[in-house]
Formats: structure tokens, sequence, C-alpha cells
């Protein structure tokens, strides 16, 4: 049989971290991967991709990522990449100015670094936009600021509690200052106008474009519900999949409403039945176990300091009552649901990995593939129970480097002994654990190959500060991995995340091979040629 397309010409990562020099694909699949004996696969019609020594790779796929978020968020108030307090507010004067029109002023992203303390006040909103509404999520969208006109909407006073799940930070009398962490943000958010279904729509396919020309050609977007006034994804999804515009493959971590118990399930297994089609599956559940180091909310097993570096009374939230956890995982696990958990602290990190047991006590072995996203802080002890357990490790190596958020915010608060233990992707992989990887977009960027660049240096592309953790580097190959075959494991996409005979036709083009250079120059890679299926999605102008 002919191919319809051979790449020639360059290497190409295989199974193992091997290499090859060509590949064919026939239809959807790859039909053949060698040498220069596939030219004998040419025919007429056959489109031959010279790679003049590119790297040819599987596609890379995305473990953890928010599209539609993302999506939307680009087409509001985008602060990403705002790092002062001024530059910030002049973003969100200018925004304010170009829409008149607008009732509220959202969208997101700022950086917590800008601020004192990584907690801005409503004055400061209240002087760039004082008559109209504003509520602005933060990078890493565990916070939300708002002006005083916001908070007076949501009633929120110095008489408002603080909710279970989170608190309005608050001045020395009391007040709110215009902060709100965690549950606090649904206060204000659920009054935020929402998005349409064209809206959720277009952010999609936009995200889609996107992830495309990074070369991700799958993904598990990580929170398919409603969420602190967050939008819904699924009808997008389910629209997309069902008109054929959805090129990407996805998988749909379900939300599990932390408010509630074991009574929602029924309703899980009917939204996974509803949801699941062509190219999109709502097969996994998303339990966030904890928040983030950053705002004390990261569940630890020992207190946080303070700026003394005195032990205090705060542990962090767990979300999601510890000892029920195990009886929810166990019976998700027996319906054939994938357990996807948010889990920063070493105390979260554990609370997972206890449930997972108890699941494999009761179940055996299911083929759920567990995951734990984030793992910012693990205790020693819990590393070789990743393997024992069968639980993949998905790690954000952008995270993983020395930056404001983490020198300033993080690490002084968690003291030096936990802060030698954050991110260890070199001894989850010693320890035996599988590695996939994500970004959390748009928390961070979804370029895969910044991703890999920061797994195997711990410095951020283009910054000659120190190194971060050195002893737990990647090498290239294992990032690379992480990337492919690591999270279409995650992704229970068996038939991608390798170059080899009989698989998907899921390929990136590079305009380089990274793997042949320092591991200092990995960012400066980019993406030529994205392909889903044997059919090309993305193509660089200069590909």
């Amino acid at each position: 049989m002919r191919a319809d397309v051979i790449f020639t010409g360059g290497p190409v990562f295989t199974p193992g971290g091997g290499r090859a020099s060509a590949v064919a694909v026939t239809g959807d699949r790859i039909t053949a991967v060698g040498g220069a004996e596939l030219a004998g696969l040419r025919g007429p019609g056959t489109e031959v991709v010279d790679l003049a020594g590119r790297l040819l790779l599987p596609g890379f796929q995305d473990a953890h990522v928010h599209p539609v978020p993302a999506g939307l968020e680009s087409t509001r108030c985008d602060l990403t990449g705002t790092t002062t307090a001024e530059g910030t507010l002049a973003a969100v004067r200018a925004y304010a100015d170009a829409h008149p029109d607008r009732e509220w002023i959202t969208g997101g992203g700022w950086s917590m670094e800008a601020f004192e303390g990584g907690t801005p006040t409503r004055q400061l909103l209240d002087s760039v936009v004082p008559d109209r509404p504003v509520y602005l999520p933060n990078r890493d969208h565990h916070g939300a600021w708002a002006n005083s006109r916001a908070l007076e909407l949501a009633g929120v006073t110095r008489d408002t509690a603080d909710p279970a799940d989170g608190r309005f930070e608050r001045d020395a009398a009391g007040e709110p200052t215009g902060m709100l962490q965690e549950g606090a943000m649904q206060y204000v958010g659920r009054l935020a106008p929402a998005a349409t279904a064209a809206d959720r729509l277009a952010a999609l396919l936009h995200a889609q474009r996107t992830l495309h020309a990074f070369g991700i050609t799958a993904w598990q977007d990580a929170l398919v519900g409603s969420f602190l006034g967050m939008d819904d994804p699924a009808d997008a999804y389910l629209t997309a999949a069902r008109d054929g515009s959805l090129t990407a493959r996805v998988v749909g971590s379900l939300w599990w409403d932390r408010e509630r118990g074991a009574e929602q399930i029924p309703e899980l297994v009917e939204r996974r039945a509803a949801l699941s089609h062509g190219r999109f599956r709502a097969s996994t559940v998303k339990l966030m176990l904890d928040g983030v180091a950053e705002t004390g909310t990261a569940a630890l097993l020992g207190p946080y300091l303070d700026k003394c570096g005195c032990a205090t009374a705060n542990h962090g939230t767990s979300f999601i009552d510890a000892a029920r956890l195990p009886s929810y995982v166990t019976e998700l696990d027996a319906l054939g649901f994938q357990c996807h958990f948010h889990a920063l602290g070493d105390r979260a990190v554990r609370d997972a990995l206890d449930a997972v047991e108890a699941a494999r006590r009761a179940n055996g072995d299911t083929g759920t593939r567990p995951h734990l996203a984030h793992l910012q802080v693990v205790h020693p002890d819990d590393l070789p129970r990743f393997a024992r357990l069968g639980a993949t490790a998905t790690v954000q190596p952008l995270w993983a480097a020395h930056e404001p958020q983490m020198d300033e915010l993080t690490i002084p608060f968690l003291g030096p002994e936990r802060a030698a233990r954050q991110y260890p992707f070199g001894s989850l992989l010693r320890a035996g654990a599988r590695l996939a990887a994500g970004s959390d977009w748009p928390v961070s960027s979804p370029d895969p190959l910044q991703g890999v660049h920061v797994a195997v240096n711990r410095v951020l592309p283009g910054v000659s500060g120190p190194v971060f953790l050195p002893g737990e580097r990647l090498t290239p190959t294992a990032a690379f991995t992480a990337y492919t075959a690591g999270s279409a494991y995650a992704n229970h996409l068996d038939d991608t995340g390798s170059v080899r005979a009989g698989a998907l036709a899921d390929l990136v083009v590079l305009d380089r091979d990274p793997l042949a250079g320092p591991p200092e120059a990995i960012a400066e890679a980019r993406v030529a040629l994205t392909y889903v299926g044997g059919e090309r999605v993305f193509a660089s102008p200069d590909a």
C-alpha cells in the first residue's frame, strides 16, 4: 500500500528515546518507521515532507489545561504578562476606556508579585474604574481582585463571614480589601455576566488553534463544570465534537462539587454518557483537594511560617473531607472513572494517595489510571507510593523555577526543609513514578517546549539566574516523554504518544532538533507542523 505522507530526512523521536529517520502515514495511522527504505512506499499521490534535520515527535499532549477559560480571558481584560502595579492598572484602565459599553470589567491573569504581599486593594481598582464593577482573577486563578462597586453589588461588607473554603482579605479595621481568596471568589464571580454558548465555542476554537500551533494534539480539560463563576465548557466541546470542528482529542474532567458528597455520583455517570461524543470523552472526575502555597491554602502536613519564620496555626485548606475522600474515590473507580486530583501541598498529596490506595484494596487495579496534578511539595515517604499504586504524577514544569512568586511569596512561608521538596520531578522518576505533563493554561504558557526547557534546566527561558533545586532536573528524553507518552497514558490515548507502526498519526515537526543542541537552548525551538490523524492542523509560515 502506498503512503499518503512520508516524512524523511530527519531524526525521529521513537519509544525509549530511540531514533529513526523516516515515517510513513496512510490514512490516520503510522504505517512504517525506518529509514531510506520507506521511499519504496511512495506513490504518485504521496506527499513527501523533507524534515531537513528537524525533529519529528509524537504530538504533544497537555494532561491538565483549561482552554475555554483561556480563550475567554484572551478576549477580555487580559493581564497576562503584566508584572508591575502600574502596568497592571494601566492595562485595566485602557481596557475599560476601550469598552465603555461593558457593564462589568472582567478578565484576569495579573501577577501577584506586582503587589505587596500579592494582595492588591479595591481602592487601586477604584482609581481606574470607579463606576463599574470589576472582577479580575489572578494568574493562578485561586484568588480574585474586585473593586468597591463589585463588592457593593455582592453585598460583601465587614460583617460578611469568610466561607469555609476561602477568605476575604481585610484591612486593619476589618474592612474587605477587595482581594478574594478561593471560595470567597464566588460571592462576586457569580454576579459577573456569563459568556454565551457562542462565546464559549469561539473561545474553544481559538484555544485549539493556539494549542495546535504549540504542537499539542490532545489534552485533558481539568474542569468541565461550573465553579466560582467560571463557565462550564461542556456545551462548547459537545458542539465542536458533533460538527467536526474539534480536531484535537480531548478528555474532560467532570467537576466534583466539593460542597456535596457521594450523592452527586449518579449525576456524574449521566454527564459522562451525555457528553462523550467523537473526539471528546468526559471519562474523568476532577477532585480539587487544596489551594495554592502562595496564599497559604495548599494543604500541608506541618504549619506555614510567618514573615519572621515562626510557625503559625495555618496548615492550609482541605476542600474535601480527607475521611470521606477514600469512599468517594473507591466508588468512582469502581464505576470506571479516572480520578484527577488537584494536590499541591504534601498533605493533599498524601490524602490523594491514601484514597487511591483504598480504591486499590477494594477494587483491585481497574485500569482507571488516577493522576495527581501540581505536586508542589511531596513528602519523601510518599514518593515511592506513586509507582506502587499506579498513580501518575502530572507535573507543571514551568512552575519549577526561581521567580518572584516563588522566591517572595512561597519559599519564606514554607521554610527551607519543605522548600527543598518542591516539584520533585527527578525524585519521582527515580522512585519509579510515571510522569505526565501539563501547563494549567491560562495559569502559565501552554508551550510544551518552554515546559521541557524548565524541566531540564530548572531555570526559566531567557533567565541566567540560579538553578532551582538542580537535583530534580530531568533529562531531555525524560521531559519529552512526559509531554508525549506520559500524558497519552494519563489521557487513555494508547494509540498515541509514540511514533510506531500502527499508532495514530498525531505528529509534530519542530524547526530544529533540540536534542542535538545544548539544553540551555531547548526553548528556542519552535513548532513547524502539527498533524492529528494524518491531517495537517497547523503549519508555521516558514514550515
